[in-house]
């Protein structure tokens, strides 16, 4: 392993050319994907799939936009389990694999149980609930509420200055890519991660850490599709816009117009197509 974000492994490239055909042996860069356990007050909650780094991150980013906490002084504290079951491999390593986190007082846990049902796969982190009406979580900061209007030639922009900061995309071309930008353009943040939805929470988490939640003013790019998740997530953190490379789902469409969220899609080649919001758009 060339650390905790990718790992090498030897592949047999096959190439034919004009019907002929070669192979050669050679080692290939690939995204590392670990199990990540989220704890609350000790609690198993969910598992996600993710590429290492920015747990912390990650693990507010997701109790935020599952409703559980809104600012940063909802946790007390968030820590890696060294001793517990799971944290630890055959050879007694710590695997950085389990993180527990702390409620503040006053704050409520989340319901664990057969009405909050999450499962995890690469594709999309930790999502998942057990009906419909549990999926649409009541947003402290309606994104309906942001003034904020929006270059169109600005959100144009975003998808190549998102994929310019994808650093382990490079080398691997096996990561989602997830950033957070000012009204002007502006990164603050991107992140990375095998799981799209991974992305999105370490880029919230950060927003929340960093006491900008609700994100006023902010607009949310991601390298793939707009899901309904991640439509949700948005909502939940107060983003005005989200900005995606590829198309949105209806149900995505949906939620964001109830919300009063910008939802653009298809951003590239200096084109985009606007679900909803599009008046926030000059």
């Amino acid at each position: 392993m060339t650390g905790r974000l990718t790992a090498r492994r030897p592949v047999v490239r096959v190439s034919v050319v004009d019907g002929a055909e070669s192979r050669e042996s050679r080692p290939d860069l690939l995204a590392v994907e670990e199990p990540l356990e989220l704890r609350v007050d000790g609690r198993a909650l969910a598992v996600t799939m993710r590429t290492p780094g920015h747990d912390v991150e990650l693990a507010h980013g997701f109790l935020l936009s599952e409703g559980v906490v809104g600012a940063r002084d909802d946790v007390r504290h968030a820590r890696y389990c060294a001793s517990r079951a799971g944290s630890r491999d055959d050879s007694g390593m710590h695997t950085y694999n389990v993180l527990d986190v702390e409620l503040a007082p006053g704050v409520p846990a989340p319901a664990i149980g057969v009405q909050r049902n999450f499962y995890t796969t690469s594709s999309c982190g930790v999502c998942g609930k057990a009906s419909l009406d549990a999926v649409r979580l009541r947003t402290r900061f309606p994104p309906g509420d942001d003034p904020v209007r929006l270059p169109a030639t600005v959100l144009a922009g975003l998808p190549d200055t998102l994929r310019a900061q994808q650093r382990i995309f490079d080398s691997t071309g096996g990561l989602h890519g997830a950033g957070l930008f000012t009204a002007y353009g502006e990164p603050l943040v991107v992140r990375e991660d095998v799981g799209r939805h991974n992305a999105v929470d370490k880029v919230l988490g950060w927003a929340l850490l960093a006491e900008r939640v609700p994100a006023r003013g902010l607009v949310l790019a991601v390298s793939g599709r707009a899901s309904f998740e991640l439509v949700q997530k948005a909502v939940m953190a107060g983003i005005p816009a989200l900005v995606a490379v590829s198309a949105p789902s209806s149900l995505a469409a949906e939620l964001a117009a109830e919300s009063g969220l910008t939802l653009a899609g298809f951003v590239r080649d200096g084109a985009m197509n606007v679900y909803c919001g599009a008046a926030r758009i000059v």
